[in-house]
This record gives structure tokens, sequence and C-alpha cells, in this order.
């Protein structure tokens, strides 16, 4: 049984993770992508694929979190918690939750299968509304070396990405969103966003970043 100070400690993290930097500006966008593109029918091929990808990526993960769920493997009400647990010793920090550990066994393979459909897409994560990844695709789960450049770059898992980006990804409730995305690695890049809904809930969003071959 937990202490009173656990669970303290616990309820500091839930309200930590509602106040992080930047979340309490990020609005569901009005349109679908960056310059006012709304249409399926305007959008490129690459942009299509993309986006045909990304529906087919988040109706995987909506299917697995639910099977989570009927079999009892976790609860809606934890999975919905936004409950997030420190893990000692990593900068940027990282966090565990109730139901990562089942994120790193059923939506890691899914991410991978994704990824080797297109040579030019860098990830493919799912994130809830908050922007918190579970679980990142292998080349980026790398273990830690305790090496802060290396590890920024080979161990994005398990962190809370709540920039401005990341976040209007997370929180868009329209049935795609293309926005220009630039990692702190440096790297600039598109990234296609689908919502992602549990049990009727807006759970949070597929991202697939990808480098754009027509220059849009």
């Amino acid at each position: 049984m937990q202490s009173l100070a656990s669970a303290a400690c616990l309820a500091l993290c839930a309200l930590a993770s509602l106040l992080w930097p930047g979340a309490a500006a990020a609005q569901a966008p009005q349109a679908t992508k960056v310059g006012g593109v709304v249409t399926v029918e305007s959008l490129t091929p690459q942009e299509r694929e993309m986006l045909a990808l990304a529906n087919e990526f988040s109706v995987h993960c909506e299917q697995a979190i639910e099977k989570w769920i009927a079999t009892s493997e976790t609860t809606e009400d934890k999975v919905f918690s936004f409950l997030y647990f420190p893990i000692p010793r990593t900068d940027p920090a990282k966090f565990h939750t109730a139901w990562d550990a089942l994120s790193d066994r059923d939506i890691q393979p899914i991410e991978e299968g994704l990824l080797s459909r297109s040579s030019a897409i860098a990830y493919t994560v799912l994130v809830d509304r908050f922007g918190y990844l579970p679980t990142h695709n292998q080349r980026y789960s790398q273990p830690l070396t305790g090496n802060l450049a290396v590890d920024l770059v080979n161990n994005r898992t398990k962190r809370i990405f709540g920039d401005k980006t990341g976040l209007s990804a997370a929180r868009s409730t329209a049935p795609f969103y293309i926005q220009q995305y630039q990692r702190d690695t440096g790297e600039v890049m598109a990234d296609l966003s689908v919502p992602v809904t549990v049990r009727g809930r807006h759970f949070g969003a597929v991202r697939i970043g990808y480098r754009p071959v027509d220059g849009r």
C-alpha cells in the first residue's frame, strides 16, 4: 500500500504535467495544415501517402489501447489519469506511466512497421494529449549512455514533448494536421498528426515526421 507521502508525490507529478510549460497556451488548430490547406484533394501525393499511413496508425493504436482495457491489463482511468512518474537522472526528463510497458510491447511494433513503408519517414510515434511519448522508435530508444549530446539524439523515448508543435499535434481534434517541425536536434521536417480516440474520448495523437520530397 502506498504511503500518504507517496500518494502526495504522485499527485504533484500529475499537477506538474498539467502545468507543463506552454501547455495552457496550446489550442486545437482551426486549419488542418499550416498555410490554410484544408482538403485532402489539395494535398501533395506525399502528404496523402503520409495521411493514409497516419490514419492506419491511429486505428491500430486505438485498437491496442482498447484491448488493454478490455483484457484488464490496465484500466480506462489509468490511461486517462495522465500521471507521470519521473525516471531518475534523466535530462531531458523522462517518465513512466501505469501503462507505458504495454506501449513498449504493443505500440513499438506498429511504429516499426510504418517506418519500413517509406524511406522519407524519420519517426512514427503515439503521444497523449499532453505530449507524453511513451514509446519511441527503436532507433530513438537506444540505451542511455550518460552523454547528454548522444542521448538527446539516440534516446528520445518517454519524454513529454511540450513544445508548440508537439502540443498542437497532441491536442488537435482536426482530421489531420500538418506542421513544419524543428526538432531539438536541429533537424527540420514535416509533422503530420491524426487524433487518437479511446472509448469515445480524445486520448492524443499519432505523429509521423517525414522529409518532404517536393519542398512544401
